[in-house]
């Protein structure tokens, strides 16, 4: 499919920010052209502004999978080791809910065309170059201002790795300084690519979902170290548009996070009263007296504070327990010897022949 209405469409929107910057009239402030890179700027400027909408239906997106976390923890453990039936249960658990796992890079994605196109509209500067220079509503003139158009030295339309440098001669440019230029340009485009990719995660928290969580990997990780090979063959300019998508991203992710905060990660919370969780040793009761201290179950919730005063939180099913304590005793053989203990136990302490003679008439 032909790409040549986006190519025209990213091409005007820089020359109109051209035709704003051109009052500086091309002049040279330490050795950059600025008029052609603060159109690159706000290139990216109206790019952002156009894909705000879906940035705000991305935090959504996150949010909703947020939300949506623990019900996944529940399915991966019902479903471990059946990833099949694993992957039908969080489908559905998705169109039940409406969310959408691939939204939150959709904003990413679109600018993937957005950078192509501009990828191959400075691939094509060349101050050599003199037929098929109107392209993409280019004039003759803004094609040879922007094939010499420089950043610190460095052509815009000069890579890294550049197979003709010979074009630039007239610039008294050398391949030193574009890849000095190029090569801080990159390694800012790695670290701010992470960033943006992280700032967003942190805030919102890693995926369990096994697919979701292969993606944010990528995008942290993968994408950010893929540069480091790749942003060697890119013009000049299209790696300035990267890092300043970047840093706007960081500015625009951390607004919109201040302004509308993500909720707090759901947790399971702690009983304060009751529960298997409140209390030293697991058990019951409220706070440090878990229904009896260490008593525990085989007291009956007793524990050493005697009866009423141990168990958990309603109290009602302790009453019987307790007087079932009390009048266990009765009914057994020990309470006969007791009432013949204080019988045997008077004599010693007292006079015996007295109380033997004293006991006799009585009972006569």
């Amino acid at each position: 499919m032909s790409l040549n209405w986006l190519y025209t469409a990213i091409s005007w929107i820089l020359l109109r920010w051209h035709d704003v910057w051109s009052f500086l009239g091309g002049r040279e402030v330490l050795a950059t052209n600025w008029d052609w890179i603060l159109a690159i700027v706000f290139l990216v400027i109206t790019v952002r502004v156009i894909l705000f909408p879906l940035f705000v239906k991305q935090i959504k997106s996150q949010r909703a999978m947020q939300a949506l976390q623990p019900q996944i923890r529940e399915l991966q453990d019902k479903h471990k080791g059946d990833r099949e039936t694993l992957q039908k249960e969080m489908m559905e658990l998705y169109r039940r809910e409406k969310a959408n796992p691939l939204m939150g890079c959709l904003p990413l994605v679109l600018q993937i065309p957005v950078f192509i196109s501009l990828f191959h509209v400075l691939r094509r500067l060349d101050p050599t170059q003199t037929i098929n220079t109107t392209l993409y509503t280019w004039t003759d003139e803004q094609f040879h201002s922007a094939s010499l158009a420089q950043l610190f030295g460095a052509p815009i339309a000069s890579r890294f790795f550049d197979e003709n440098f010979a074009r630039f001669d007239e610039l008294d440019a050398n391949l030193v300084t574009v890849r000095i230029v190029t090569g801080i340009l990159v390694v800012l485009m790695m670290i701010t690519t992470h960033l943006t990719a992280k700032q967003m995660i942190l805030k919102t928290g890693w995926a369990t979902d096994p697919t979701q969580l292969m993606m944010q990997r990528l995008m942290v990780y993968g994408l950010p170290f893929g540069l480091l090979f790749s942003g060697a063959f890119f013009p000049l300019g299209v790696v300035i548009y990267w890092v300043v998508q970047n840093l706007f991203s960081l500015a625009q992710q951390q607004w919109v996070l201040r302004k509308y905060p993500p909720p707090p990660v759901s947790q399971t919370p702690l009983p304060s009263f009751g529960g298997p969780r409140s209390g030293p040793g697991g058990g019951s009761g409220k706070g440090k007296d878990p229904g009896g201290g260490k008593g525990g179950p085989k007291d009956g919730g007793q524990g050493k504070r005697g009866p009423g005063k141990g168990g958990g939180k309603d109290g009602t099913p302790e009453p019987p327990a307790v007087d079932g304590k009390k009048l266990a005793p009765k009914p057994g053989a020990k309470p006969l010897p007791q009432k013949k203990l204080p019988g045997k136990r008077v004599p010693p302490s007292k006079n015996i022949p007295p109380k033997r003679k004293s006991s006799v008439p009585r009972k006569g």
